[in-house]
């Protein structure tokens, strides 16, 4: 890993995140003036309007869940507007049952509205998302079964899961809560390696549950080390455990972190596989460790109480990490035209999707992370 100084001066950084929300603002106010109802999911040379393939309908509640980002960061009431109408037009994905990422959907969208209004129809939402993706649990092998096949686990389905848990925790669901419970178990056991890393994909015996193979659609291989995977892996456990204090996820999460850090080189920046070997290959890919960076707070905030030496190492790497994203070569204000905020993200290498460009969980997983920097007190337990 990187070294990390004793202390970070998160004072001098906070320009260069203001910076960043509000050119976030100019983007984002651009993009829904220009594509009103458009949901994007990656750049095609810089630019969103693309008739390019989906793969899958997976990214819709990014672009609410940066609305809302915008709405705490500046309080202007355009912005509260704008995220209640991006998120209202994904309401009736709740019933939808050919996706795996309802959490991604709702979470970042719903949740934060209904924090703010208390109104009980938008927890409902929720909740009613969170039964409709526990269907898709296959009681051989237990776990949620991805978009892609009955027999495939992905570990995306790890930023998923929490949505189950939200339902189980709002309804008082302990069928529900089980079955969230099985899912992240099995994916532990079949996707998190002993190292920390993880696969992509997980394939099963639909008859007898065995689990067959670790293998991957986005990876180099199966046996390789995909970085946005990990990081959702990463965040995800991080999340589960603030459901089910059980330290079994809190274990995972900080295995995976670990990982992750060490590595990193000493540019702070991902590459999209940390197997890609050739220079050529070692693409950057900043959409994973805006993930990942936003999982650290998260982390480090968990584990602030009782292990202070860590806590600061995932808070410290964090921050150097978005120092890194921050630099105006990953920056669309570089260049003129550019449409994303984030750029040299990586969508699908091998579909040839979104490779080199803007992406939209990148842009919110950014977004979050400089929102989580900005929430930290000025010389907060030495940052």
């Amino acid at each position: 890993m990187a070294e990390i100084q004793a202390a970070f001066d998160l004072a001098s950084l906070r320009p260069r995140l203001h910076k960043v929300m509000d050119f976030a603002a100019d983007q984002l106010a651009k993009l829904t003036t220009n594509h009103p109802d458009f949901f994007p999911i990656y750049t095609r040379n810089g630019r969103w309007k693309h008739d390019g393939s989906l793969w899958t309908d997976w990214c819709a509640g990014f672009l609410g869940g940066q609305l809302w980002l915008l709405e705490e960061y500046s309080g202007e009431s355009h912005w509260r507007e704008l995220a209640e109408h991006y998120s209202l037009l994904l309401e009736y994905k709740q019933h939808d049952r050919d996706v795996h990422d309802l959490g991604f959907i709702f979470l970042n969208t719903y949740r934060p509205w209904y924090r703010r209004t208390g109104a009980k129809r938008l927890n409902n939402v929720l909740i009613t998302a969170g039964r409709t993706l526990a269907m898709r649990f296959m009681e051989n092998g237990q776990y949620l079964r991805s978009f892609v096949a009955p027999e495939s686990l992905f570990i995306d389905i790890m930023m998923n899961v929490p949505i189950i848990f939200y339902a189980a925790e709002e309804s008082g669901d302990q069928a529900l809560y089980d079955k969230a419970v099985r899912h992240c178990r099995t994916t532990e056991s079949t996707l998190v390696r002993e190292d920390g890393s993880t696969a992509h994909e997980g394939i099963f015996d639909l008859k007898t549950g065995a689990f067959l193979r670790q293998t991957t659609h986005q990876g180099l291989n199966g046996e390789s080390r995909w970085t946005r995977g990990l990081a959702w892996s990463l965040y995800g456990y991080a999340q589960v455990y603030q459901f089910t204090g059980d330290i079994q996820d809190l274990a995972v999460a900080r295995r995976n972190a670990d990982c992750f850090l060490n590595n990193l080189d000493d540019s702070w920046i991902a590459p999209w596989d940390f197997d890609a070997a050739a220079k050529h290959d070692r693409m950057p890919d900043t959409s994973a460790s805006a993930i990942a960076a936003s999982g650290l707070f998260t982390l480090a905030d968990i584990i602030d109480e009782h292990d202070l030496t860590t806590a600061l190492k995932y808070r410290r790497s964090a921050l150097k990490m978005l120092e890194a994203l921050t630099a105006d070569g990953f920056m669309g204000w570089s260049s003129p035209g550019w449409e994303g905020i984030l750029k040299r993200g990586v969508y699908h290498i091998h579909k040839k999707l979104g490779v080199d460009e803007s992406v939209m969980w990148g842009e919110y997983f950014f977004l979050e992370a400089v929102m989580k920097a900005l929430r930290i007190r000025e010389n907060v337990r030495e940052i």
